[in-house]
């Protein structure tokens, strides 16, 4: 009997898995029509305890871009848990109707406590400050299809390294890469958690604080910019004290290389300027797109509908 595979962390996959997954997405990229039936009579539930657009719209073209169906609910509002039902509970019955689900909690876990009890695939699309995985293999696909390979660059994340958890997952998968130098730029409240620094101090993995983006700009091959999350803060006065403490505009591009590309998770409030769209290094929007082929080619791996080579080693026997 086959195990089922879950998706909680980007560390889940191996670099081998990752990089035939990330193939697959390519070959999603390249040629959609020919995957637009793989997932006929298949039904993805999006359970979203938390708001969002993106991640929630994402998955569910994802799964309709395969030939699938969608249920769920965007608003835990809508959802028996307003009645006070349990994530387990939940899983349960999601299991009955769906063939797989991705599920966004504002608690850190609740999806890692959905998947110990579910009968079909759980994604975890983003649990508090905590992960938020999908957000990280967009990521990681961005920076391959653009630069040509996952590793030897410098990065530089500005903003809020503190409370944001696509940064966190970022920072852990391209651990597993070489050749990368890491530069945070954040004003001191907002600074990476210290056990993000003590890992990569234990892996030999170079970085540099700093609180100044100009004095590194020349330097990076990608800025991965962030906004300041008002819904991470506990004190609304240090939110708004800290919001535009960076806003990246054409002045500070011009400092960048001419091969330095932006990477940002959306939504922006402030911290991008919007007459840096045009500029040819801005990348965010073609990120949202890496992220629809990622989410595609991660759904039918973890529906074991991927060709047999690519299936092999993703899905695990007991």
């Amino acid at each position: 009997m086959e195990k089922l595979r879950h998706m909680m962390n980007p560390l889940d996959f191996s670099v081998e898995e990752l990089s035939d997954l990330f193939d697959l997405a390519n070959e999603i990229e390249n040629d959609m029509e020919s995957f637009s039936h793989k997932c006929d009579g298949k039904i993805l539930a999006t359970c979203f305890y938390e708001p969002s657009t993106r991640t929630r719209l994402s998955f569910e073209t994802a799964m309709l871009r395969l030939g699938g169906k969608c249920l769920g609910f965007a608003d835990a509002g809508n959802s028996s848990a307003a009645k006070g039902e349990s994530v387990s509970d939940t899983i349960r019955v999601i299991s009955c109707f769906a063939d797989i689900c991705a599920m966004r909690h504002p608690k850190e876990g609740a999806p890692m406590v959905a998947a110990s009890r579910s009968r079909i695939p759980v994604i975890n699309a983003g649990d508090g400050g905590h992960q938020h995985p999908t957000q990280t293999l967009t990521d990681l696909l961005t920076i391959r299809s653009l630069y040509g390979e996952l590793g030897n660059f410098t990065i530089g994340l500005c903003g809020d390294l503190k409370f944001g958890r696509t940064v966190h997952s970022l920072i852990n998968a391209l651990t597993r890469y070489s050749g990368i130098h890491f530069i945070f730029v954040s004003p001191q409240e907002l600074r990476v958690p210290d056990y993000i620094t003590e890992m990569l101090d234990s892996k030999g993995i170079t970085y540099e604080e700093v609180i100044k983006l100009e004095e590194v700009m020349p330097r990076l091959d990608f800025l991965y910019m962030t906004r300041v999350q008002k819904e991470r803060f506990f004190n609304e006065e240090d939110y708004i004290r800290l919001r535009n403490f960076y806003i990246l505009d054409k002045a500070k591009m011009e400092l960048a290389k001419e091969k330095m590309f932006i990477l940002h998770p959306l939504p922006r409030v402030n911290e991008i300027s919007v007459e840096v769209d045009d500029d040819p290094r801005a990348a965010y929007f073609k990120q949202v797109q890496y992220g629809l082929y990622v989410r595609m080619a991660l759904i039918l791996t973890l529906l074991g509908m991927t060709d047999a080579h690519m299936n092999e080693g993703l899905i695990r026997k007991f």
